[in-house]
């Protein structure tokens, strides 16, 4: 023989095609050559390949070698591909059995002794292959990773050794277990991050969490420095409700193509990310020669806080604006396209005024009105009116940080922010911040006749878009939803209006409060 076919894929995006590594062994002076669109990661492998079959003891052909990674058009990069590089060679010069790899999709970068090293971006890879019905032989560091598809065969190797053993049958490799679990604590309960015990006073705040929690609504906190605005929205994934297997796995695929790669710990967690105002708008969306997902995509079925948001550039802020509303990203670039999801929960975080004093009780703020606006039209107009909810967030008084009695704890309102989303589910399938922007909103969110003529005294005396008409609809379905209300009410509606703060502040700026004595 001298063809060989191993199969494997490369990632685009959360896809992940098939890749023929076809081997072709032939008379003529000594020579390998590796084709078929690589990048410098994967034109390497030919030392790696070589040095390790070595260094296992095989023969490498005396003859030309050529390695062509099909399909030809399609961008390979990374050593996800030397296993079966090497694997294929030995097929094709007949040291290895082909039979023993009809159907087996392989993965595993080569140290130069023949040690099997993880690779990024399996997940994916392993749940394409699953669909397939292929076995897959991967690095151990990559098991419990690939074991995560449904229905996947993971067969896990240390060494180039161990699966030269496999396919001849004298010493089959083990089959990771498929699956995880929830990880859990030293106490058997599953880890959920800080507790909404430890935030002191703040009422409004603490009620304005619960309800984003509950609709999966987007939400702006605004006061000065020190008023626990980062803790709220620390503990808001505590308040969610755990994630389902398929949100899990997409979750994890999504993480496994970072640069941090899948970790064990944080499976059926979250995510909570919380980029630094100074990230780029590729670190955000995501983007760079080779597609790799951004903060809002690795912030996918999770919390994405953004603190200090007028610091952010406005450009950054822009590309919000989109995903916010479809739930994915797509990156084009001239030589591919990849889409990432991006159904992420937005809590973003800023001071009323550029030194965070403004309406300060004691005075302390001396910017004019005319800086204090310019400081808040950072963030343009259109990106608040897709955020569904504005809450102010005063200073902690003394009394309140030394009240002897324990706030309610995230357990408490965890409880009830599942029996909103259990009551929306059952209802439509889905969170009330996803309902479709229809004319028929109203009616399918259950709005009584008075409820609907106070929305539309707003509407007009505060200049509300016909976005944030919807927006106030379905939050205060959310309302009535933690109420176990049938129909939306006139208070329902009022509290969801009372929750656009910066909508009624929206004609003027406050004036900053004069200095005491």
């Amino acid at each position: 023989m001298t063809l060989a076919t191993l199969l494997s894929r490369t990632p685009q995006g959360l896809e992940a095609p098939l890749v023929r590594v076809e081997v072709d062994v032939g008379a003529g002076l000594p020579a390998f050559s590796v084709v078929g669109l690589l990048e410098t990661a994967v034109k390497e492998s030919k030392d790696r390949v070589r040095a390790a079959l070595a260094n296992c003891g095989y023969e490498f052909p005396a003859g030309r070698v050529t390695v062509n990674l099909a399909p030809a058009d399609l961008p390979k990069e990374g050593g996800r591909f030397d296993l079966a590089i090497a694997i294929g060679i030995l097929v094709a010069s007949e040291q290895l059995p082909a039979a023993a790899f009809a159907g087996v999709e392989l993965y595993g970068e080569l140290s130069l002794g023949g040690e099997l090293h993880g690779t990024r971006g399996l997940l994916p890879s392993s749940l394409q292959a699953a669909r397939a019905g292929h076995a897959l032989i991967v690095p151990r560091a990559n098991g419990c990773e690939a074991a995560l598809a449904r229905n996947a065969r993971v067969f896990v190797a240390t060494h180039l050794r161990q699966v030269c053993l496999h396919a001849a049958g004298r010493q089959p490799l083990p089959l990771e277990p498929s699956g995880l679990t929830q990880v859990r604590g030293p106490n058997g309960v599953v880890t959920t991050g800080p507790d909404l015990a430890d935030v002191r006073g703040q009422a409004g705040a603490r009620r304005a969490l619960e309800i984003a929690a509950a609709g999966e609504h987007s939400l702006l906190l605004i006061g000065p420095p020190g008023s626990g605005k980062s803790m709220l929205a620390q503990r808001l994934p505590g308040l969610l409700p755990p994630m389902s297997e398929d949100e899990a796995i997409e979750a994890a695929a999504v993480r496994s193509l970072s640069l941090q790669g899948f970790r064990i710990e944080g499976w059926q967690r979250r995510p909570f990310r919380a980029p630094h105002h100074t990230a780029s708008a590729v670190a955000l969306v995501g983007g760079g020669g080779r597609p790799r997902p951004g903060e809002i995509s690795l912030a996918h079925h999770g919390v994405l806080f953004l603190d200090e948001l007028p610091e952010f550039n406005r450009e950054v802020l822009e590309v919000l604006r989109e995903p916010l509303e479809s739930g994915c990203i797509v990156i084009s670039r001239a030589a591919r396209q990849a889409e990432f999801p991006a159904r992420f929960q937005l809590v973003a975080a800023m001071n009323p005024c550029p030194c965070g004093h403004l309406g300060d009780n004691q005075g302390r703020c001396r910017c004019p009105p005319e800086r204090v606006s310019a400081y808040r039209s950072r963030v343009s107009g259109p990106l608040l009116d897709r955020i569904d909810l504005h809450v102010e967030v005063g200073r902690v008084s003394l009394e309140e940080i030394s009240n002897a009695a324990r706030p309610e704890p995230s357990a408490a309102v965890a409880a009830r922010v599942a029996a909103a989303r259990e009551r929306q589910w059952r209802r439509q399938s889905r969170p009330n911040a996803r309902l479709d922007a229809t004319s028929a909103l109203a009616e399918t969110c259950g709005v009584e006749a008075a409820a609907l003529g106070v929305l539309g005294r707003a509407m007009r005396q505060l200049g509300l878009s016909a976005r944030a008409y919807h927006r106030v609809l379905r939050v205060s379905r959310t309302i009535a939803d933690l109420a176990a209300s049938e129909a939306v009410r006139s208070e329902h509606v009022a509290e969801a209006i009372s929750l656009r703060q910066l909508d009624r502040r929206s004609q003027s700026v406050d004036p900053p409060a004069p200095a005491s004595g």
